[in-house]
């Protein structure tokens, strides 16, 4: 069922499309790419290797099949994270209708967070980290499959910092055990969050790794992007109701059965208040509520099962293989109304190269649709822009910023926008005699210079 919800919504990401363009140079190029190829301004400045590994995964798979391989690929990974947790609950002996439960309710707090881009493998090495530690192997052996995976994983995708976290806080309840007598050291858990923050610099930026994070960071709130910001401010209240509903049930369920693991506690604890202060960290919280929830329930069942069987496991890879063929089938890819696709393959009928300027979150599609004739003004990278880039971008879109300084800026030779997004400029467009308006579907509208001609290609 996660897997049919998953498969059935559209692809609406607007980053994933310079991701893929990205991913898709580096395996031509045979690894990370040194110098800026996309923004008009920034040609040939270095360039961060943020999510190298991930993104060239992406493109490689989407050349092998289509957006429809991919959007599979993209499903079973995110979920293969949450699977890999349940799956050790399991082994570790927690009753299928436990882990059942956990998955359900992880799911539903989480599931906004699911679209098609790197972050995925983000998803997926966390689960496989709470897998490990949940299946309790000797300290040497959790070690020695731990460290490659988080070098993989930022690599793969740079929030390898949450598995640092989750590791300390896995410690603490150990530690203070250790103090007092009553418990061995927690040997495992602070060996990965070491090796974890040594990982955090294993990729081509090395130290510059914290820069780029920081200034992304800085960015994202600049602009405005709700998963950026604490839970309680009005555009993620929403979540945060459905994360307090999960919180709630899980403590009613810990009170009723009593039982619970004081190391699995923290990590959930400590995740939460990352969520609280940022929303993005709620779909690794959501994860690490997985084995909370299934040892309660378990608890309150009386007994403790003995694992999966055979029967079981074929029968959850059955389904998962059903759904996996048959979906693609009857619910071919889509892609969310509001990504102008549609407009940017009109535009592609006519001679036109150089700097398109469309509305940042419009620049991935730009980007995808046209490298390398064209380049965009902005894209959806908030560290490859300065602050004052920024700022000037606001001005655009508040109307301070006249069309004729942005002509100057750029020497555009289109325009993609959204009418809603960026009134002030396309009505400028709109009412200007040396740009004429080519397309106009939904709210996006495109405009090129009067003295360009159609050519059919």
């Amino acid at each position: 069922m996660m897997l049919y919800v998953l498969l059935r919504r559209p692809i609406w990401d607007v980053d994933i499309f310079w991701q893929l363009k990205l991913g898709e140079l580096i395996l031509d190029r045979g690894g990370p790419l040194a110098t800026e190829p996309f923004a008009a301004l920034h040609m040939d400045e270095p360039l961060p290797a943020v999510a190298w590994a991930g993104q060239a995964l992406m493109a490689l798979v989407r050349r092998a099949g289509g957006w429809d391989l991919l959007r599979l690929f993209d499903a079973l990974c995110w979920l293969g994270g949450f699977w890999a947790v349940a799956m050790a609950c399991r082994v570790r002996g927690a009753t299928a209708g436990a882990v059942a439960l956990a998955l359900a309710l992880a799911f539903i707090v989480t599931m906004t967070t699911a679209s098609i881009r790197p972050q995925t493998f983000g998803c997926l090495c966390f689960g496989l980290l709470l897998a490990l530690r949940q299946l309790d192997y000797r300290p040497i052996t959790t070690i020695a499959l731990g460290a490659p995976l988080l070098v993989v994983w930022q690599n793969l995708h740079p929030s390898v910092s949450v598995g640092v976290a989750a590791m300390t806080f896995a410690s603490v309840p150990g530690w203070l055990g250790w103090l007092r007598g009553r418990a061995a050291m927690p040997v495992a858990p602070t060996a990965l969050a070491a090796i974890g923050t040594a990982a955090m610099f294993a990729t081509p930026d090395g130290w510059n790794t914290l820069a780029v994070a920081a200034t992304n960071a800085r960015a994202s709130i600049a602009i405005g992007a709700s998963e950026w910001f604490p839970l309680w401010i009005p555009a993620n209240q929403p979540k945060a109701v459905l994360a307090a509903l999960v919180v709630l049930v899980t403590a009613w369920l810990i009170a009723r059965s009593r039982r619970f693991d004081a190391s699995e506690v923290a990590v959930a604890l400590g995740l939460l208040l990352m969520a609280v202060m940022t929303y993005r960290f709620v779909l690794f919280w959501g994860m690490a509520m997985i084995p909370v929830i299934a040892r309660a329930v378990t608890g309150g069942g009386g007994s403790r099962a003995t694992g999966p069987d055979r029967r079981e496991v074929g029968v959850v890879l059955g389904s998962i293989l059903l759904v996996a063929l048959v979906m693609p089938v009857l619910q071919p890819t889509r892609f969310a109304p509001t990504l102008p696709l549609d407009a940017l393959q009109h535009l592609r009928q006519y001679p036109v190269k150089g700097t398109i300027y469309g509305d940042f979150p419009f620049g991935g599609a730009i980007i995808d649709t046209g490298y390398p004739d064209w380049k965009v003004a902005y894209d959806g990278r908030y560290y490859r822009y300065t602050r004052e880039e920024w700022q000037y971008n606001g001005g655009i879109e508040n109307g301070i910023v006249p069309l004729v300084d942005v002509v100057r800026k750029w020497n555009p030779a289109a325009f993609v926008l959204d009418e809603r997004h960026n009134r002030p400029l396309a009505k400028a467009l709109a009412n200007s005699r040396a740009w004429q308006r080519i397309y106009a579907g939904g709210h996006v509208v495109v405009y090129v210079p009067r003295i360009v001609s159609r050519r059919s290609r």
